[in-house]
């Protein structure tokens, strides 16, 4: 299943979830995705471990890594960059409508996760249990 973004600029799967990503971490992204190249995407998941049980990943691997069953999400940065980010049926259970933030404060800065499917967070804002 392909998604694209929408003209608020948030990413929503067709039934109104999947993985958004807010503005500011939109332009970060797309800068991110340059710089690794065309032949690079985004997986974003999770695994076993952390403070609070599970936490997120994000890696770039190469397009030739997409598995039939990801779900493949385009994105266009406002600067009309293009990039795309996946993730792994199991991992999509945990993060359904889990909202990509970026800031660039001193402290607490860099890719923020909210994930309506986390009953506790960490104070680290990487790990998470459902």
């Amino acid at each position: 299943m392909t998604s694209s973004i929408t003209s608020s600029g948030s990413h929503t799967a067709k039934d109104g979830k999947g993985i958004q990503i807010t503005a500011s971490a939109m332009q970060q992204l797309a800068k991110l995705c340059l710089e690794q190249g065309n032949d690079q995407v985004l997986r974003v998941g999770v695994r076993s471990g952390g403070c609070s049980g599970m936490s997120y990943t994000m890696d770039f691997v190469s397009t030739s890594e997409i598995q039939e069953a990801d779900e493949v999400y385009q994105y266009q940065a406002p600067d009309g960059a293009h990039f795309k980010v996946i993730c792994d049926p199991k991992s999509l259970l945990y993060i359904y409508g889990m909202q990509l933030d970026f800031s660039k404060e001193l402290i607490g800065g860099g890719f923020n996760f909210t994930n309506p499917n986390a009953t506790q967070t960490c104070g680290c804002g990487s790990s998470f249990a459902v």
